[in-house]
């Protein structure tokens, strides 16, 4: 039998204090792709449509895909743009399907409501109506709501942060799928919620509490009747009714039992909320820390956690940037700055030249750091897509737009102009810059960048640069989160 199995990749993390509205442009900026040219940019890469299409090949589906779009996170979706990015999938649904399978993150929200995932899935099923399976994959910085659940059957959130199986997270969730309309499995999806703000550790399973959980989690699967347990950490950064993690168990029969297993992996989340694996230096400890460091173990890598773009900050904070400048530290490279600005005025001066300008702090003066006066040595201007190689991003591309690289007294300034986090080398050498025989590394993420920038690093150390996604929750003024809820009480 061959299975029609619609298919649709939506994806957004609101960062619902971001003041930019996320449009339709931001996500043509990322990736915004028709059904046909989407299979051929992703379908054979570490992508959850790769995932699902491997299984859908083993099982002979007959897959019609409509659309992958993604933006990088920042402010709330507009109206627009959420019609627009659903218009093919419930034009498509209102065929005869076995299936649909859908690659969302979670966390997103638009101005019209607080929910977009659960509202696109309602709107889904008001077409579809109650029989037709739906799968669905998440980021596990997910904040899942009840509607969600109650629309789709099976829900599968990556297992990793930094997340490097997310194509194999898409073949967990295929393989359900394939089950399900067989008949084989009857699955639902039951929710566990804490009233936190954000897993103690944002998630983190490379080291802490998240890798005996997920053990715990993978040891439950192998009883009757339980199919995937996600755990996810949320997503900190949306002033919104259901904020907070979550433990999804995705499976059949009794109910109960399986609500428990829920219950018992959320209530160690909960257990472990003060927990916290990062030490967050200032701007001024961490740029101590590198000028004493001699780089004979190999690079000192510092993360500038609070003014990470893929997690909706602005990406144009100066703190740290300022405090490397400040203590005289050499042979460094710092990036990505976003200024479009700044970016624009240095691609028109020759490479060699000497300039003087302001860069960064644009946006958001008083929290990450006003416009920093620099004069530095152009050293290269352009083009700013990267073709990735690292274990997130192995041949997807990335584009940052005029792209500008500033020495600034032998810091390697990247300016770009649209806003990622850093994830890849690629991301530095594309550009002339070569991390690896560098002292100091500077960059602006959270976790993502351990699984490429790790193996080189002598040492990694955080800083919280009071930028937009600072661990100073209080000061971000959340007004329609749930109270009490932890941290904020």
């Amino acid at each position: 039998m061959s299975f029609k199995v619609l298919s649709a990749e939506i994806v957004h993390e609101t960062n619902t204090f971001n003041i930019y509205p996320t449009t339709l442009q931001s996500f043509r900026d990322r990736y915004l792709l028709e059904g046909d040219h989407a299979i051929d940019e992703r379908g054979d890469k570490d992508t959850e449509l790769a995932g699902m299409l491997d299984v859908g090949r083993t099982y002979g589906w007959d897959v019609t895909h409509t659309i992958s779009a993604a933006a990088g996170p920042g402010g709330v979706v507009t109206r627009d743009a959420f019609d627009t990015l659903t218009a093919p999938l419930f034009s498509a649904a209102s065929g005869t399907w076995d299936g649909i399978f859908l690659m969302l993150h979670g966390a997103m929200v638009a101005d019209f409501c607080e929910d977009g995932e659960g509202e696109l899935l309602r709107r889904l099923r008001a077409i579809t109506g109650l029989d037709v399976p739906i799968a669905v994959t998440l980021d596990p910085h997910a904040n899942v709501s009840v509607a969600m659940c109650a629309n789709a059957q099976i829900l599968v959130s990556f297992t990793t942060y930094p997340h490097v199986d997310i194509r194999a997270t898409g073949q967990r969730a295929a393989e359900l799928l394939h089950r399900t309309m067989l008949g084989d499995i009857s699955p639902v999806t039951l929710r566990a919620h804490r009233p936190m703000l954000e897993e103690a550790n944002g998630g983190r399973t490379d080291q802490g509490p998240m890798i005996k959980r997920h053990a715990l989690a993978r040891a439950f699967e192998a009883r009757k009747g339980v199919y995937a347990i996600s755990v996810n950490g949320a997503f900190p950064n949306a002033d919104i009714w259901e904020v907070g993690p979550t433990v999804l168990v995705t499976c059949d029969g009794n109910a109960a039992a399986h609500q428990s297993i829920a219950e018992t992996i959320a209530d160690d989340i909960w257990n472990h909320r003060h927990d916290v694996l990062n030490t967050y230096l200032s701007c001024t400890e961490a740029a101590a820390v590198a000028k004493a460091w001699n780089g004979d173990a190999g690079p000192l890598v510092i993360a500038d956690y609070a003014d990470n773009p893929g997690a909706g900050a602005y990406g144009d904070a100066t703190n740290l940037l300022a405090a490397l400048l400040e203590a005289g530290v050499n042979n460094a490279c710092f990036g990505p700055l976003i200024d479009p600005v700044a970016a624009h005025f240095l691609s028109c001066h020759e490479i060699g030249a000497q300039v003087t300008l302001e860069i960064g702090g644009a946006t958001a003066p008083l929290i990450g750091g006003g416009p920093l006066p620099v004069t530095g040595t152009l050293k290269w201007t352009g083009d700013g897509r990267v073709v990735g190689s690292g274990p997130m991003m192995t041949g997807l591309t990335r584009d940052f737009g005029p792209t500008a690289v500033l020495e600034v007294e032998d810091i390697d300034i990247l300016i770009v102009s649209i806003p990622h986090q850093m994830l890849d080398l690629k991301q530095f050498e594309t550009f002339g810059i070569h991390p690896a025989r560098k002292s100091v590394i500077a960059l602006k993420s959270m976790q993502h960048f351990r699984a490429a920038f790790a193996p080189i690093a002598g040492r990694i150390i955080v800083c919280d640069s009071g930028a937009l996604c600072t661990l100073d929750y209080a000061s971000l003024g959340y007004k329609s989160v749930p109270r009490p809820t932890f941290p904020l009480e």
